[in-house]
């Protein structure tokens, strides 16, 4: 049965009580409470630092079987690389970096970010989509429009790789679901009610044909957007 995990990019933020997380609650149980009420996170700071073995123990011992980790790729891939092949040094220290987490049936997604000024590089993105392994589920958000073009979309289908379905202020990616999987980013300034009511029957109508849907809304100094995927975890769990 295909499932939506929904949550935020990021947990720990004191901003978000007491909204969110009691007033009583420390940081160091952050992750635990958030975990009772959402069902994955995005994990950020891997962009520019690893996660420690004991780090990736904890997360996977303070939440539940079942809760989703989905983690962004580092800087040195994405960004210092660009995903070149012939520098694959930095893509296979991240994935052995992030095993435990596989290992444990808890990763989610590996998003691979990339620059707002790399432009479309067809054969680049097909070299580096054959170093991943098939056991990952890779998600590459573009950020350039050269980006949005249906062979580039052939090529992540080939290697069941997701189009982050990104959306901004400044811009909107093509709904196109190229993986059995979809991965949503949300990060407009604000969302009202029937914004979320759009979102929620969009990840029905996908969650309907079978994909596993991953959506974060955006982190910032207050809790709506952990609110939100709550809210929508609820509404899209009372018509299953």
């Amino acid at each position: 049965m295909p499932h939506l995990y929904a949550g935020a990019s990021g947990f720990a933020y004191p901003a978000w009580k007491p909204d969110f997380y009691p007033k009583n609650v420390p940081q160091a149980r952050f992750l635990q409470h958030y975990a009772t009420r959402l069902n994955s996170v995005e994990i950020n700071y891997t962009f520019r630092r690893s996660a420690s073995e004991s780090t990736l123990a904890k997360w996977l011992d303070t939440t539940p079987e079942g809760f989703q980790f989905s983690v962004k790729a580092h800087q040195r891939i994405t960004h210092f690389a660009r995903l070149k092949v012939e520098e694959a040094e930095p893509t296979e220290f991240f994935l052995r970096s992030i095993e435990p987490l596989r290992a444990a049936g808890r990763l989610g997604s590996v998003l691979f970010q990339l620059p707002p000024n790399m432009k479309l590089d067809l054969e680049r993105l097909r070299a580096f989509l054959k170093l991943l392994p098939s056991g990952i589920r890779a998600t590459f958000e573009f950020r350039h429009e050269s980006w949005f073009d249906e062979a580039v979309y052939a090529a992540l289908r080939d290697h069941n790789a997701a189009l982050c379905q990104a959306e901004s202020d400044e811009l909107t990616v093509p709904e196109v679901v190229a993986a059995d999987f979809v991965y949503m980013r949300l990060r407009k300034t604000a969302y009202g009610e029937a914004d979320r009511i759009a979102i929620g029957n969009k990840v029905e109508g996908l969650l309907s044909t079978g994909k596993d849907v991953f959506l974060y809304f955006k982190h910032e100094d207050t809790p709506e957007g952990a609110l939100y995927a709550e809210d929508l975890l609820r509404g899209v769990s009372t018509h299953d």
